[in-house]
């Protein structure tokens, strides 16, 4: 069985950084940070308070893309990206068609308590509100599960295995 390749997404604060890393360590595969892939320009701009436009969006998407487009037949690969409309991960998918997310949802004030507590990132708690607006959920035609980021992380990763074929390390 191939490895599987899998999309964390969803808005700032959902937790998708922490269930990758935890995800990467439990399968064995590599896990990347997709907020480190950002050129110097999107990150300034999300610095400075400013939403991303589908056109700032473009380069980062490919990026994406292309590191699955890399991978050696049945390697694995887990990257966190917001994903946040089905064009984007449409987009995604042209690279790798096999490509599954993993959607982390929760209500805002939820999310709004995380962002407030979060040290270290370039994007302020503000841009939640653009991109909740933003956000296109997956639709039952697409590779996806949601999950509620009510849940612990370890309860996260238990649903997880529970809907993916993943072989553990």
């Amino acid at each position: 069985m191939p490895a599987p390749r899998l999309i964390i997404m969803g808005v700032s604060g959902c937790g998708k950084s922490t269930v990758g890393e935890r995800l990467g360590a439990l399968t064995g595969l590599p896990f990347i940070e997709g907020d480190t892939l950002h050129p110097l320009r999107n990150v300034a701009l999300m610095a400075a308070g400013t939403p991303l436009t589908d056109e700032d969006r473009a380069g980062w998407l490919d990026d994406i893309a292309s590191r699955f487009g890399a991978l050696e037949p049945g390697a694995g690969l887990i990257i966190s990206c917001s994903a946040l409309k089905r064009k984007y991960r449409d987009r995604l998918r042209l690279a790798c068609p096999d490509l599954k997310f993993i959607h982390l949802h929760g209500d805002r004030a939820l999310l709004e308590e995380r962002l407030q507590y979060r040290t270290g990132h370039y994007m302020p708690p503000s841009l939640l509100t653009s991109q909740l607006q933003t956000l296109e959920p997956p639709s039952p035609d697409e590779a996806a599960i949601t999950l509620d980021i009510a849940l612990s992380a370890d309860q996260l990763l238990a649903q997880i295995q529970l809907q993916l074929p993943l072989q553990i390390a």
